[in-house]
């Protein structure tokens, strides 16, 4: 559920309370802890924490108007979430994150790149905090440019290596015209 709001204020003002009250304890922490370089705003319908395209011009690849992503925070038609990039293409982070998660209680819930949360409860804020604090902008930006560069001369992309704005692209080839068949 993709919020209309331009600002951080107006997406919070518009959250029920229970939610505003989880959401705005999270971006605390996030801001407690925001490595220096790191812009917060709207994006996509939800509140994120980015590289501005003054650190790194370049910008996301799927649209590089957009500067490039780091962590999100959004209230979902059916839970509340954390996006962490990092989660997503760095095996090393992803596995210390789930083991600190759940090493200090808290509910895992992932998928790609979000832990989806219902009540401010299930989530162990310091470890949203070391997460957060653990990626720096040039780590970010490391990471980010090797998953781009492609492996080698000969490695072609598979169904698994594509990313969601690859499978989005439409194709541009055309469809040979089947030949009509003949009427016996």
């Amino acid at each position: 559920m993709q919020s209309k709001a331009t600002t951080v204020e107006q997406y919070l003002a518009e959250l029920p309370a229970d939610r505003r009250e989880a959401i705005s304890a999270i971006r605390d922490v996030i801001l407690a802890n925001l490595p220096a370089g790191y812009e917060e705003g709207m994006g996509y319908g939800m509140i994120g924490y980015y590289v501005p395209h003054r650190l790194y011009p370049a910008g996301y690849h799927c649209d590089p108007s957009k500067p490039l992503p780091f962590a999100s925070l959004a209230s979902q038609k059916n839970h509340m979430a954390l996006y962490l990039t990092c989660l997503y293409g760095d095996a090393e982070f992803d596995a210390w994150f789930r083991e600190a998660w759940t090493r200090a209680g808290g509910r895992l819930d992932v998928g790609k790149s979000c832990v989806r949360f219902r009540k401010l409860e299930d989530v162990p804020l310091a470890v949203v905090g070391r997460a957060i604090r653990k990626v720096p902008v040039k780590k970010l930006v490391a990471f980010y440019e090797a998953a781009l560069a492609p492996k080698s001369r000969s490695a072609r992309p598979t169904a698994a290596s594509k990313t969601k704005c690859d499978a989005t692209k439409k194709k541009t080839t055309a469809r040979k015209p089947t030949p009509p068949r003949a009427r016996a």
